[in-house]
């Protein structure tokens, strides 16, 4: 039994809908396996060029396979010019037909997962399509939240699954503003309906799971801790500027968890710190603040910063061009993410409907 997880774009939630459908699976599925098999976010490991997801899933469920068989096309920079000039489809095709033997061997039940909508990876010959077509594995689409929109995106990828006669199982409708929930929940499985098109969870959208936390900022900012190590795994939501007198911004605090401020705003930066000093972090709660321009503050002045605890970061860019990086941020969850992980399973398990799926593929299998 296998079932490939595509999506209508990027960052739709392949990947947590993945979390949720393994944690689910192994209580129906004794030996539950993944691929990944072509992948975009790189990481080498032990040598090997491997995707971030992979690396995840194998840490959250302990699938006991070898990294480079859970992904085996791992796309770096410099990957679709060589490949234009020099690939070979065949090679990269028995590539992943050779991965796929190793990583479902004495598995019950495999979730691949893709890469984007259904003609990403086209330029090199694996499509989501080319592959879920190779792999003879049926589809489920993850999309956006909304009505209209994600019922044209799904049956535009559709159009590639069929022409590759790819069976596509159903969708799960991803990132639904809660203010809208009932209403899209409604009407969006109408129009699937319409459409012949089952809908096997509309999933609402939760912050935490789209939010960095210190850490993920340091890394992709190429900042430098200064204090609060051990904070680091802290998730951060809700962002403040730090552009205001003091007495403006304390009222702010109670509402931010990140302060992005010039590091000569030495009166803003002890007022974000002064509830962890004072003790009442509960009400004003800063879990971290990004310093801009380079700019240290006064000695005396990070001597009481360091006291609450508070991991600070000190970047080289200015205060509205780190702004705009943490803002278009593309989080991926991390095996050390625990909070977010759980979050994710839970929230797969309440709201998609994986044993209609699970029964979806038994009859396709007849």
């Amino acid at each position: 039994m296998r079932i490939y997880v595509a999506a209508t774009r990027q960052n739709d939630g392949k990947t947590v809908t993945s979390l949720g459908l393994l944690n689910v699976i192994k209580n129906y599925y004794e030996n539950v396996g993944y691929i990944k098999p072509v992948g975009q976010q790189v990481k080498f490991i032990d040598g090997y060029k491997i995707d971030k997801d992979a690396k995840l899933m194998n840490e959250v469920f302990k699938i006991g396979c070898e990294l480079p068989d859970m992904s085996p096309i791992a796309v770096p920079k410099g990957f679709t010019e060589n490949y234009i000039q020099h690939g070979k489809p065949d090679d990269l095709r028995d590539q992943i037909k050779e991965a796929y033997s190793h990583a479902s061997k004495g598995k019950d039940f495999m979730v691949i997962e893709g890469t984007g909508h259904a003609g990403v990876g086209s330029v090199f010959d694996l499509s989501n399509a080319d592959v879920s077509q190779m792999l003879n594995s049926p589809v489920l689409i993850v999309t956006l939240g909304g009505i209209g929109k994600p019922i044209d995106e799904v049956m535009l990828n559709k159009a590639l699954f069929d022409k590759h006669s790819v069976k596509l199982l159903g969708v799960v409708v991803n990132k639904v503003n809660k203010n809208k929930y009932d209403k899209v929940n409604k009407f969006v499985r109408m129009g699937f309906e319409k459409k012949g098109i089952d809908v096997f969870g509309v999933v609402p959208f939760v912050p935490i799971l789209s939010s960095p936390t210190i850490k993920q900022l340091r890394e992709e900012l190429n900042g430098k801790l200064l204090c609060g190590e051990e904070r680091q795994n802290q998730i951060v939501s809700k962002i403040l500027v730090g552009a205001m007198p003091p007495h403006a911004a304390i009222e702010y605090f109670k509402d931010t968890d990140l302060l992005i401020t010039p590091g000569n705003r030495e009166d803003l930066i002890l007022a974000a710190v002064s509830g962890q000093v004072s003790g009442i972090s509960d009400e004003y709660g800063i879990k971290g603040i990004i310093l801009t321009g380079g700019v240290m503050p006064d000695k005396t002045v990070m001597k009481f910063v360091e006291k609450s605890n508070i991991p600070v970061l000190l970047v080289e860019s200015h205060t509205y061009e780190t702004a705009q990086k943490v803002n278009n941020l593309m989080v991926k969850i991390r095996p050390e993410d625990t909070e977010k992980i759980k979050e994710a399973e839970n929230l797969i398990q309440e709201h998609v409907d994986i044993e209609r799926i699970l029964e979806r593929l038994k009859k396709l299998k007849k």
